[in-house]
């Protein structure tokens, strides 16, 4: 399935009907007075957050969403019927943003999590409503409102623990490959990952942990280069990151340099995103020119403070240990989040709700 994480829509909640203008009209009643219904209310758009999806590939195909319109009110003060509420389902992770002013609308992060975006019309009154003492017989009725209408952009960002991160062939999707059940792609050219990767990581007594294999990095990403801005937008949600370094002596690359160069990136998009828990892999020490490199690495990264694993994700060499130390953080993480969202209940900082506006 092809992956999309884009797109523009224009979406319009139903009109409200128009209400009826009638009089009561039998065999012995000549007089019988106004009998109007009222119309019934258009149907509301609401966006719903569902796991099961997981791109936003149909909104390619269809770019207007429209809610039914409410029913038109009838003689005999019969109603007209309320028109459908139309629910669209986004894959978890997707923001709803006003098109015209990149407002953020709603942050869908929970399977379920609904966002009403465009409210139906309310129905129009008929014209039982509006007889008076001195206005027995009123031939007007109320009209229906218009729906309310949004141009939006839906951007997916995908929810992971850990974001796996480096410039382009360094061995990201391989590393992924292994360390889970995920089977990306896999060539030796650059760019070979053009879109991310999910993997669930086995760990201890815990459920699993979702790796991404964010697609290769470049200077310049910031802004926008090789795609780097639609790449970067999936590290922000992450927990932590491992930076994947190559020192194989055939990139032709510096690993200080490309490391340097990725941070650089990630604090010009976000800031956040430079204070974030990092890893360092130095893949590819099955070769030996690449070995060499470790100790003098190994200086580089203490002073920094951030823990480096010398690994091979071809042949495995190292894995366990990168796996053991990042799965072990992102527990550690977790349970800090759930302490703070225990204390955030407790003083009541928030307050659940079916419908975000």
């Amino acid at each position: 399935m092809k992956f999309v994480d884009e797109a523009k829509i224009y979406v319009k909640a139903g009109d409200g009907g128009q209400g009826c203008v009638s009089f009561r009209r039998e065999k012995f009643v000549p007089k019988g007075g106004p009998d109007g219904g009222d119309a019934g209310k258009g149907g509301d758009i609401l966006f719903v957050a569902d796991r099961r999806l997981t791109s936003l590939l149909d909104f390619r195909y269809k770019r207007r969403i429209l809610a039914q319109k409410g029913g038109h009110g009838e003689g005999a003060m019969r109603h007209g019927k309320n028109g459908r509420n139309l629910k669209v389902k986004v894959p978890i992770g997707t923001v709803i943003k006003d098109l015209e002013t990149g407002e953020p609308l709603a942050d869908l992060t929970v399977n379920g999590q609904k966002f009403l975006c465009c409210k139906g019309g309310r129905g129009g009154k008929g014209n039982a409503h509006f007889s008076t003492s001195t206005n027995q017989a009123p031939r007007y009725a109320q009209p229906g409102e218009e729906g309310q209408e949004l141009d939006v952009k839906l951007e997916l960002k995908l929810l992971a623990d850990v974001g796996i991160i480096g410039f382009p062939n360094v061995g990201k999707s391989t590393l992924i490959s292994r360390i889970s059940a995920a089977k990306p792609k896999v060539a030796d050219y650059p760019f070979t990952t053009l879109i991310p990767n999910l993997g669930v990581v086995k760990f201890g007594d815990h459920g699993g942990i979702v790796v991404a294999d964010i697609p290769g990095l470049i200077e310049g990403a910031h802004e926008g280069k090789g795609l780097g801005i639609r790449f970067l937008k999936h590290v922000e949600r992450t927990r932590i990151l491992v930076h994947v370094i190559d020192l194989s002596p055939f990139s032709g690359r510096e690993p200080t340099e490309d490391f340097l160069a990725i941070n650089i990136e990630l604090e010009k998009f976000d800031s956040d995103l430079a204070t974030r828990p990092q890893v360092v892999a130095l893949n590819k020490v099955d070769i030996t020119e690449a070995g060499e490199k470790v100790e003098e690495l190994l200086k580089f990264f203490e002073p920094l403070g951030i823990k480096v694993f010398p690994i091979s994700a071809v042949t495995g060499v190292g894995l366990k240990e990168l796996v053991d130390y990042v799965g072990t953080m992102v527990v550690q993480a977790l349970e800090v989040d759930d302490e703070s969202d225990a204390a955030s209940e407790e003083c009541g900082a928030w307050e659940e709700t079916d419908t975000v506006r």
